[in-house]
């Protein structure tokens, strides 16, 4: 059985996600082979070197379930693009390129975090690209502790003010792209987070029948893919009290 998540957003100001998402490591977590986190695990990171107590929390119950034998993998979002080795490490995950190809309980899936489908926001997929450059990434990593952290912040409020300006399609996928992308690939399933529309979308691809599953994030109430045996299941569920 695997289990993929996404959208968490795992920040101090919110400690009922916390809480729920140790919930969901200790209680449903350890029975399955496998959990994928695929991206904005965290509201912002500004680099490993920069680690807090509440991280290292996360970092040490991740440690915990992967040292009982769940496999764990790790993908950059648009919040948490500055992940790296040194955490993976701590937390005894495996970091996955964006995206990426596995197969999963027999089905050949392309996994991605979902924000590089939007391509109609161009201003967003113009700052990501040159986010996600080497050099970019190379400078942003040397930058002083503050800087990085000022730099956040206001990237954070500009996206926020942003999406609330864009009309609903433009932060959405274009549908466009999406049989393009899968044919690429060779797929038949896709599975991304980003856009917190949870839902299973039914497309053909090269005239076979296919699907785009959603993720949901995790805000009022936890979102997980389980996938086995029986076939894919996408269902919410409530935080611990």
């Amino acid at each position: 059985m695997i289990l993929l998540i996404s959208d968490l957003h795992l920040e101090e100001q919110r400690p009922d996600i916390t809480r729920a998402f140790l919930d969901f490591l200790q209680h449903r977590a350890p029975a399955a082979d496998a959990l994928y986190i695929l991206g904005d695990f965290f509201e912002v990171w500004v680099g490993d070197d920069a680690i807090s107590p509440f991280q290292r929390e996360i970092a040490t119950a991740l440690r915990k379930l992967s040292d009982a034998g769940t496999r764990l993998y790790l993908m950059h979002g648009n919040r948490d693009f500055m992940l790296g080795k040194r955490f993976c490490r701590e937390a005894g995950c495996t970091l996955l390129r964006d995206p990426s190809v596995v197969e999963l309980e027999g089905h050949k899936v392309l996994l991605m975090h979902g924000d590089s489908l939007c391509t109609l926001d161009v201003g967003y997929m113009k700052l990501r690209r040159w986010l996600r450059n080497p050099l970019s990434l190379f400078v942003l990593r040397n930058l002083p502790l503050a800087t990085r952290q000022r730099l956040a912040r206001k990237l954070r409020e500009q996206s926020q003010q942003q999406t609330r300006m864009k009309a609903s399609a433009i932060v959405d996928v274009t549908p466009s792209v999406v049989p393009e992308v899968m044919a690429q690939h060779g797929v038949l399933t896709l599975i991304h987070g980003h856009t917190h529309r949870p839902a299973v979308h039914r497309l053909e691809v090269n005239d076979q029948p296919a699907q785009r599953i959603v993720l949901g994030d995790w805000d009022q109430q936890g979102w997980a893919l389980q996938i086995d045996q029986q076939g894919f299941h996408l269902a919410p569920f409530a935080f611990a009290p």
